[in-house]
């Protein structure tokens, strides 16, 4: 289980996230939901820890995350994979060896410097590949695939690195309609057959209605929502968003993903 503990990141007087405190159980599907600038990639870094909290405590498994330093960090972020929405790819570099780069926290540095990566290493790499219909562009070029091409690679690239969790940070900000839903479907994969825990920051509501199996809504770094889809209703949605509630309730991408029921809203 992860927990969070009154996890606060201050920016000056300002608080881009205020004291959240949640528990998160081991396999589920959570969406981070809210404006822009309602402190969701903040939030999702310092579980990583590639932002450092202010104030608080994060919890994985009875081990203080925000203790962890040098070579625990590393492993830490080994298993907490982070995919980001610029995909983070080595354009010049083939397809294969960017998803064999989430294997580096595993892999003695010499050998990872010249490419000198294990049979079993390469097989587990084109394994995830073939997971998400990406084994045929193995030898591509990253830069030579679509938007959301790449970003299964990086999915692909994620799950090589063996995680308990995955935090995936508005990972479909930039892609049409289809790749939305191919990426998207990947993560749910990971998910449910893998087990994964996936955190994931959207800003569709309709997408976090369709995949995800509890809300948690962020307003100026607060949680204002936690719960279950189909209680996140459009009053709800105006707390979130304000006069953008209308807009991100597009409804343009469905999913044949079962809803959940029943929820809470946080005074």
């Amino acid at each position: 289980m992860l927990v969070v503990e009154d996890l606060t990141r201050r920016y000056g007087n300002r608080h881009a996230v205020d004291r959240i405190s949640l528990r998160i159980e081991r396999g589920s599907f959570v969406g981070v939901i809210g404006r822009s600038g309602a402190g969701k990639s903040t939030f999702l870094r310092m579980l990583n820890r590639l932002a450092e909290p202010s104030d608080g405590r994060i919890l994985f498994e009875g081990t203080d995350v925000t203790a962890l330093r040098g070579r625990a960090l590393r492993r830490w972020r080994a298993r907490c994979a982070m995919i980001f929405q610029q995909f983070n790819l080595v354009g010049r570099l083939d397809v294969l060896t960017n998803v064999l780069m989430g294997r580096l926290s595993r892999t003695p540095s010499h050998r990872a410097l010249l490419k000198l990566w294990s049979p079993q290493e390469r097989a587990l790499a084109l394994a995830a590949l073939e997971g998400f219909d990406m084994g045929a562009f193995a030898g591509n070029r990253a830069d030579q695939l679509s938007g959301g091409q790449q970003q299964r690679v990086a999915i692909a690239r994620a799950l090589v690195q063996e995680p308990d969790l995955i935090l995936a940070d508005e990972p479909v900000a930039s892609l049409d309609p289809r790749n939305t839903k191919l990426v998207m479907d990947a993560l749910a994969d990971a998910n449910k057959r893998l087990g994964i825990t996936v955190l994931c920051n959207l800003h569709s509501l309709d997408l976090a209605r369709a995949y995800c199996d509890r809300l948690i809504g962020l307003a100026d770094g607060r949680v204002v929502f936690d719960g279950r889809a189909f209680d996140l209703t459009e009053d709800v949605a105006q707390r979130l968003y304000g006069l953008e509630a209308g807009e991100v309730m597009d409804r343009q991408t469905p999913s044949d993903r079962p809803l959940a029921t029943a929820a809470a809203l946080v005074a």
